[in-house]
C-alpha cells in the first residue's frame, strides 16, 4: 500500500473513532476535558517541535500581530468546535455530530463562493440545495434546526478558511493555537480546583491517564494526515475524508445505540446526495491543472 495512503487512513479511522475516546471520559463535564485537551495537546506538540528542532518559526510569528490576531480567531473556533463535539458525544448525540462532518465539504463549497469569490459550477449548486433541503427536513421533523451538526459544520469550515490563508503549517499552526489557549485553560481549571470542582484531582487513574492523553490523540492524527497530504492526490483525501463522519454514525447507531429513524435517515439521505455530487464535481476538476481553494479547505482537519 502507498505509505501517503495508508497515513491518510489511519489519520481518518482515528478522528472517526474519537466518540469511543470521549465516552471513556463521560464522568468528566465536557468543559474539563476540553480544558484538559488544549493543555496536555500543547504539552505534546512541544515535545514533537522539540525532538524535531522546529523553533525557528516562532520568534517570527510573534513579531507579527496580524497573523497572531489570525490564530487567536482560529484558536477560539478550534476550542468552540472542540468543546460542541464533546459535549454532543457526551450527551449521547453522536449522530448529530456526524452531520457536522459530512456538511463540511458543502460549507466550505459556500465559503469558496462567499469569501474567496469563487465561481460556484452546476454540480456544485446542486449539492448545496439538495444539502439546504436535508437540513430543512430534519429542522422540520425535529421542530428546530440540527444545531448541533451546523455549529460543527460551520465553525470547521471557517477554521478550515483561515488556516488555510495562514502562513504556517499544520504542526506548527496547531501548537500556536493551543498556545495562545493554554494561559485561559490553565487560569479555568485553577478556578475550578480553587472552587473544589476540578474533575481531573479526584478521578480514578484510568481517567487521569486518558485525560493526559488527549495530548497525542489530538496530535498525532493531524501528524498523519500533513504526511498523508504530501503523499497522495487532492482528489483521493477529498474521497477518504468520509470515512471520518461515517465511522462516527456507525458507532453512534450500532455501539452506542443512538435512534436513527426512518425520518432521520431521510435528512442524512439528502446530504449523502450532495456529498456524491460534490465528489463526483471534485473527481472531474481533480484532471484539471488546479484544484479550487473551496476543494483544498475541504481537506483541513483537527
Amino acid at each position: 500500500m502507498n505509505p501517503g495512503m495508508l497515513y491518510a487512513l489511519c489519520a481518518y479511522l482515528a478522528w472517526g473513532s474519537f466518540p469511543i475516546y470521549f465516552k471513556s471520559l463521560h464522568d468528566i463535564a465536557p468543559l474539563e476535558i476540553l480544558l484538559h485537551r488544549m493543555v496536555w495537546a500543547l504539552g505534546f506538540l512541544l515535545i514533537v517541535l522539540a525532538v524535531r528542532k522546529q523553533w525557528s518559526w516562532l520568534s517570527a510569528v510573534l513579531r507579527q500581530p496580524k497573523v497572531l490576531g489570525g490564530f487567536t480567531a482560529s484558536a477560539l473556533l478550534l476550542s468552540t468546535n472542540w468543546f460542541v463535539y464533546i459535549w454532543a458525544v457526551n450527551h449521547d448525540r453522536i449522530i448529530d455530530a456526524s452531520l457536522g462532518y459530512f456538511m463540511t465539504p458543502l460549507v466550505n463549497v459556500l465559503l469558496g463562493f462567499l469569501v474567496l469569490g469563487e465561481r460556484l459550477r452546476r454540480l456544485q449548486w446542486a449539492a448545496v440545495l439538495i444539502a439546504a433541503i436535508g437540513v430543512a427536513w430534519l429542522t422540520w421533523e425535529n421542530g428546530h434546526l440540527p444545531w448541533i451538526g451546523l455549529t460543527l459544520g460551520l465553525t470547521f469550515g471557517t477554521y478550515g478558511l483561515l488556516r488555510k490563508t495562514a502562513t504556517l503549517g499544520a504542526l506548527e499552526g496547531l501548537s500556536l493555537e493551543t498556545l495562545l489557549l493554554f494561559p485561559l485553560a490553565i487560569l479555568a481549571l485553577g478556578v475550578m480546583a480553587w472552587n473544589g470542582n476540578n474533575s481531573f484531582i479526584h478521578a480514578p487513574a484510568t481517567s487521569q491517564w486518558l485525560l493526559v492523553a488527549a495530548g497525542p490523540i489530538t496530535a498525532i492524527p493531524l501528524l498523519l494526515f500533513a504526511a498523508a497530504a504530501r503523499r497522495i492526490p487532492l482528489s483521493t483525501l477529498g474521497l477518504l475524508q468520509y470515512i471520518t463522519p461515517t465511522l462516527q454514525l456507525l458507532v453512534g447507531v450500532w455501539l452506542y445505540h443512538e435512534p436513527f429513524n426512518s425520518a432521520r435517515l431521510i435528512g442524512f439521505a439528502a446530504i449523502w446526495i450532495a456529498l456524491g455530487l460534490y465528489s463526483a464535481d471534485g473527481v472531474w476538476q481533480s484532471y484539471r491543472p488546479t484544484a479550487s481553494k473551496a476543494q483544498k479547505l475541504s481537506l483541513i482537519h483537527i
